[in-house]
């Protein structure tokens, strides 16, 4: 194989970045910057441990920021909000330009909540036998890095239905920024939610998508946190 030759199915890399730079057009969660293999990550050494390191500081500005003690509420919000920012480019990436992102590479993007990949890798769709399985992988995996990290003890179920929530809400958005994309993306959606622990996490209730989850993510324990839309304590 010469310098330059890549494994079948794989994205050359300025392809994943070029991708993801044009993605970084529709604005909030949907940005995912890259940075060059190894480079180290704002206020911490590049050890490979991604996420996992510096979640339960974004953890405790949760609780901070909504005036609660309880550890399980920041915890939980600050999964559901970084399952949105992982769930939003790859829908993105993955409709748009046919590109399944490597999510084992993602990091946080300095002291906030944004997040980057270190590296630019990825797969083409089209070569993929199984996308949603696929897709859901990417995503799980790095999720799954995070919560594996917890000191804080959070139902299994609970973490799931963040995730589909945060699914379903960044296929809404992406699906308002660039409606073309209802068909296709309708479809991924729909076989994300049948596919691992998204399995049974809630229903699809309307076009939006609207979604219904199963479990709560606790946001109503913070004082005036109220709340979200799919909660399954509403309605």
């Amino acid at each position: 194989m010469n310098a330059t030759a890549h494994p079948a199915g794989e994205a050359r890399p300025e392809q994943v970045a070029e991708a993801l730079r044009d993605l970084a057009r529709l604005g909030g969660f949907f940005a995912l910057d890259t940075a060059a293999p190894g480079t180290p990550r704002q206020g911490a050494p590049a050890d490979g441990r991604g996420l996992r390191e510096g979640f339960a500081a974004r953890a405790r500005a949760v609780n901070d920021r909504f005036g609660t003690a309880e550890p399980r509420v920041g915890v939980s919000v600050a999964h559901l909000g970084l399952a949105a920012r992982l769930w939003s480019p790859v829908l993105a990436c993955v409709l748009v330009h046919g590109i399944l992102p490597a999510m084992d590479a993602a990091e946080w993007a300095g002291d906030g909540t944004a997040v980057r990949l270190n590296g630019a890798r990825g797969r083409l769709t089209a070569r993929l036998p199984a996308p949603a399985d696929a897709v859901h992988a990417e995503v799980d995996g790095a999720l799954r890095n995070v919560e594996d990290g917890l000191t804080v003890k959070i139902a299994p179920g609970l973490l799931a239905g963040n995730s589909a929530s945060a699914l379903v809400g960044s296929a809404a958005q992406l699906q308002r920024t660039l409606p073309a994309l209802r068909a296709p993306l309708g479809r991924l959606t729909r076989d994300l939610l049948r596919t691992g622990r998204l399995r049974g996490t809630g229903r699809i209730t309307g076009p939006g998508p609207a979604f219904r989850r199963n479990s709560c993510c606790l946001l109503y324990r913070a004082p005036g946190g109220g709340t979200c839309g799919d909660c399954c304590l509403t309605g």
